[in-house]
């Protein structure tokens, strides 16, 4: 079993730090307009202060333990993928159901050379799987392997 890239943590963390930072500003805002309010149940600052203690230790703990339980191969019939902290997922998706793969990058990855291989399968229910932080080279290598196989198997 292959680990993802470890640059996949950083822009794991960078995301989760974004979604936190908003959450912290409108709970601030809530906070300063509260601030003049004789009814507050609550100090000023300790709603904005719990948010930010929360989210920066969750920003810095679940990357981490999500890239530690991140596992993937490329078998020689199947891909294989194993994920989640606490519920824990394991996908095989046989080669021969694939109808077509995509490499795709968001801007965080771009900055980082990251990549992810998006895999369409047949089916309507869970027909996607995405397999993240690869680096950009590995994710096309990968989506050309299986190519490969998928053609070589349709002849």
């Amino acid at each position: 079993m292959r680990p993802l890239d470890p640059a996949i943590k950083t822009v794991w963390m960078i995301k989760l730090a974004l979604g936190w930072g908003m959450l912290f500003f409108a709970v601030l805002i809530y906070d300063v307009f509260q601030l003049f309010d004789q009814d507050r149940w609550l100090p000023f600052g300790v709603m904005s202060g719990l948010v930010l203690l929360i989210g920066g230790t969750l920003t810095l703990v679940l990357p981490r333990l999500r890239y530690r339980f991140w596992r993937f191969d490329l078998r020689p019939e199947e891909l294989y993928l194993e994920r989640g902290i606490w519920n824990r997922v394991r996908t095989i998706v046989p080669l021969r159901r694939i109808q077509h793969l995509d490499v795709s990058q968001d801007v965080l990855e771009r900055n980082f050379g990251l990549g992810r291989l998006i895999v369409h399968t047949a089916g309507t229910r869970s027909s996607d799987v995405v397999l993240p932080g690869l680096r950009y080279e590995e994710a096309e290598r990968l989506r050309d392997e299986v190519k490969h196989y998928i053609t070589e198997d349709a002849v």
